[in-house]
């Protein structure tokens, strides 16, 4: 066999052994990049899920408002029948 052949054959083997350190790299950046876009998506999941929860709060929080007030709405009410009615006794 000639020099020229083996030199061939031996640059051939490191080529072919760079594209495929080459498509390795590839792939193991991909899923890296994979993994982060999940990582990310599941943090997006979290936030949408604590806002929901805020606002479930703040709906809790506004019935319980709504309902004080209408409490304090019928107790004034009640004041004014008994003013009302002390007034006609008077």
């Amino acid at each position: 066999m000639s020099t020229i052949a083996v030199i061939a054959i031996i640059v051939g083997g490191l080529i072919l052994l760079a594209l495929l350190a080459s498509a390795l790299k590839r792939a193991q950046e991909r899923r890296r990049q994979a993994r982060i876009q999940t990582e990310a998506r599941r943090d997006d999941i979290e936030v949408d899920r604590d806002e929901a929860q805020r606002r479930r709060t703040e709906a809790a929080v506004s019935a319980e408002r709504a309902q004080r007030v209408e409490t304090e709405a019928e107790l004034a009410e009640e004041r004014a029948a008994r003013k009302e009615q002390e007034l006609d006794r008077g």
